[in-house]
């Protein structure tokens, strides 16, 4: 290789400044692309804000407006007569059954007596015999006695009554309507009737087709429709109804309207004329630098050829070696084939060095070498590592030979006698075999060395000229990380394993215990109590999270239906958010168990805002919109920034337990975290600390002004049973100090 003349390395320095030309132009193009992109992405979601409200206005003032049209009907002296004091079917089928079907579209009228015994039912303009008018009020009872819970104002004589009214979204007959009902009274004060003997009226509206498109007409809204899931589609939004008790009853759904994308198609032909012409350009750049790379081209083969290959052998060397094996390894999967590796090393090769020199020595290296070569052929990778040392690199494919047979032929080959000038030199070799398969999980390339050099010396120490395999000794994390992860797949097939604790959640205020953090836990027959530090990561690993989750998300809100108004709080993997069907797996079982949405908070990791998917961002704007509480774990351990909390729907951040366990005047940790007291709070942000452990720190944290304060100061995971009636019962929930719930948490 000849050294670069002066000419050569001229021409580097045009090859630098026309690179750096074609990066700028580059740059520049993906910097415009990039803005475009990012002001119509910014423009579609502020008009999916506008959307959202707009929707979330339109179902109120439905609300609003059936009110008043009952409200209308129900305060009526003729209405009053007709029904209560001289019933008259055909009356109210003349002057209410035309208002309530033919002008306002409602489905359903029903007049119920004071004992809420229906007497008359109109149902799509078709009165109800009046042997099914009971039946029909039967999905009404409960609004029915909540009704009669509130007494209408009493007016004086001559003054229009006002009458109780309560509207609310049910599911009835298995399908979302909405409700309501009213007290009849008189609209001039002349028909007195007493406290609690008014007949009632309750008027229903289904939330179906019909509607939505009145509701699309009239508010100039693309495609709505009412459904029971949630789309998962980028071009479609939902908006969750929920009844007044804050349960879920359907999903308003309608096309989104992009103008940010209207705006993107429309500039797109312009930039792309630009680019052409940009491209053509550059086009002209790289064929100019092509000349100059074929000048450097054959310059850095055999530079790399060198730093690549063996000089004496013109094998490869053991840093080409090592960087194949780790290809290999890394391509296993991809190619469907193992890999195995061999280390050979010569016996008695020094006798020979020191007996014919050195230059005899390297003879034999390089015969060697030939004659490893034709046992082998060209596809198996054979390397010189150093000195007498040779590897062996083969696929573990069906038509590799055996590999016990294969190294016996490579010994018995260098087993023959080498003519070194005029001498014959005899030598052997020691082989040591490790071989991994396209299925095996977190293969190191090093560790495969070390395994084929421990397998190697065994050769030479169980006498040399033979070949041994590596006996896999997995090391206890690696053989206890497969054994959980089977014993974990038996559990969740089980129902008596797997169970769920809840710690406490305590208001650092009140000392008052407030909600619970569901945790899983796991009792096995045989290894007893698992961390959750051991089989949550397996299990995140293995693709077992999601079924995981799923079985703590259900008894956490199991428990929590039974204590409303109470936080529950679950930890979410971002497997699972960036699942597009998880929104509708927590609304179904929100649905199912009946807890609220609004005590429901749901705890992520900062590695899901890192992620920045459209799916998970869609689950949480989803989950933000049915009032889930959503709460960022684990904070400051990771890539903490402002950016994300503000470009994130989050209600609360909960401090890590390493901040907290370090708390003590003059440590640092007190500034980090009164720091990220201060951020969250100026960002209307709850804040929980988490890992609680003596008094001077929950003292500190509520000098700092953290809301809720957990850990093993309060208690430990407790069973559901134990956290109801610490949740239910006042004298239980009230801890004044640490020692008292402590005391309460062990009976």
């Amino acid at each position: 290789m000849q050294p670069q003349t002066s000419s050569t390395i001229g021409r580097q320095v045009p090859v630098a400044v026309l690179t750096l030309v074609v990066l700028t132009m580059v740059v520049a193009a993906a910097t415009v692309l990039g803005f475009v992109a990012w002001s119509s992405a910014n423009i579609d979601q502020r008009s999916l804000e506008r959307q959202t409200q707009t929707v979330s206005r339109v179902i109120q003032s439905s609300r609003n407006e059936m009110e008043q049209r009952i409200s209308a009907l129900a305060v009526w002296d003729e209405t009053l007569i007709n029904t209560k004091l001289a019933f008259n079917a055909n009356w109210i089928q003349r002057n209410l059954s035309y208002r309530i079907n033919d002008s306002f579209g409602y489905n359903a009228m029903i007049l119920v007596d004071a004992s809420n015994k229906g007497v008359f039912a109109i149902v799509d303009n078709l009165a109800v015999l009046p042997s099914e008018v009971d039946a029909a009020t039967v999905p009404f009872a409960q609004l029915l006695e909540s009704l009669r819970t509130i007494r209408p104002l009493q007016a004086d004589i001559g003054t229009p009554q006002i009458p109780a009214v309560i509207t609310d979204f049910l599911v009835v007959d298995g399908r979302p309507a909405i409700v309501s009902a009213t007290t009849i009274v008189s609209d001039t004060g002349a028909l007195k009737q007493l406290p609690g003997s008014e007949y009632a009226m309750l008027l229903t509206r289904y939330l179906d087709s019909p509607m939505a498109a009145e509701i699309s007409r009239n508010y100039l809204i693309d495609g709505g429709n009412f459904t029971m899931t949630s789309s998962s589609s980028p071009d479609q939004s939902v908006f969750p109804i929920l009844n007044n008790s804050g349960r879920f009853i359907t999903f308003f759904q309608w096309n989104l309207d992009r103008p940010g994308q209207m705006v993107l198609r429309q500039t797109i032909p312009t930039l792309a004329i630009a680019f052409i012409a940009i491209a053509c350009l550059i086009v002209l750049l790289l064929n100019q630098l092509r000349r100059y790379a074929d000048a450097l081209k054959a310059g850095q083969q055999y530079s790399h050829y060198q730093a690549t290959h063996d000089d004496l052998t013109g094998l490869p060397n053991r840093s080409s070696f090592e960087a194949e094996l780790t290809r290999q390894v890394e391509a296993r999967k991809t190619t469907k084939t193992g890999v195995t590796l061999l280390m050979l090393d010569l016996d008695r090769f020094k006798q020979v060095n020191d007996t014919l020199g050195h230059q005899a020595g390297d003879e034999l290296i390089c015969a060697v070498a030939d004659r490893i070569r034709a046992v082998l052929g060209k596809a198996p990778i054979i390397a010189r590592l150093g000195g007498d040392e040779y590897g062996i690199l083969m696929g573990q494919d069906g038509l590799m030979l055996d590999v016990h047979d294969t190294s016996q032929r490579i010994i018995d080959a260098i087993g023959q006698p080498f003519s070194l000038r005029h001498y014959k030199a005899h030598v052997g070799a020691s082989i040591g075999i490790v071989s991994v398969s396209a299925l095996e999980e977190d293969v190191v390339p090093t560790e495969l060395m070390r395994k084929a050099d421990i397998a190697l010396y065994e050769a030479k120490a169980a006498g040399r000229n033979r070949a041994m395999v590596y006996e896999e000794h997995m090391s206890e994390m690696l053989q206890l990380q497969h054994t959980i992860e089977g014993e974990l797949r038996e559990a969740l097939q089980r129902d008596d394993q797997l169970s769920v604790s809840f710690q406490p959640l305590v208001s650092q205020a009140t000392r008052r215990v407030v909600g619970a953090e569901a945790l899983a836990r796991w009792s096995h027959p045989k290894f007893g109590q698992i961390s959750p530090g051991r089989f949550i990561p397996v299990a995140e690993n293995t693709g077992l999270i999601e079924a995981l989750g799923e079985f703590v998300l259900r008894r956490a809100c199991e428990l929590g239906a039974t204590v409303p108004g109470r936080t529950i709080a679950v930890n979410i993997s971002p497997t699972q958010l960036r699942n597009p069907q998880f929104s509708h797996l927590v609304f179904d079982i929100l649905h199912r168990t009946g807890m609220r949405p609004n005590d429901l908070e749901l705890e992520i990791t900062e590695s899901i805002l890192l992620d920045d998917e459209h799916v998970s961002s869609q689950n949480l704007r989803t989950f933000r919109t049915a009032g889930i509480q959503i709460a960022l774990d684990d904070f400051g351990t990771g890539y903490s920034s402002l950016s994300y909390l503000k470009r994130y729907p989050v209600d609360r951040i909960k401090i890590d337990r390493s901040f907290v366990s370090q708390l003590a005047d003059g440590h640092d940790s007190v500034a980090i975290t009164k720091a990220i007291v201060t951020l969250a709070h100026a960002m209307d942000l709850e804040v929980t600390a988490e890992g609680v452990e003596t008094e001077d720190q929950a003292s500190i944290l509520g000098k700092m002004g953290c809301n809720i304060l957990q850990g093993f100061l309060f208690s430990s995971g407790v069973p559901a049973a134990r956290i109801v009636e610490i949740l239910s019962d006042p004298a239980n929930a009230m801890v004044s100090r640490s020692m008292r719930l402590r005391k309460a948490m062990s009976r």
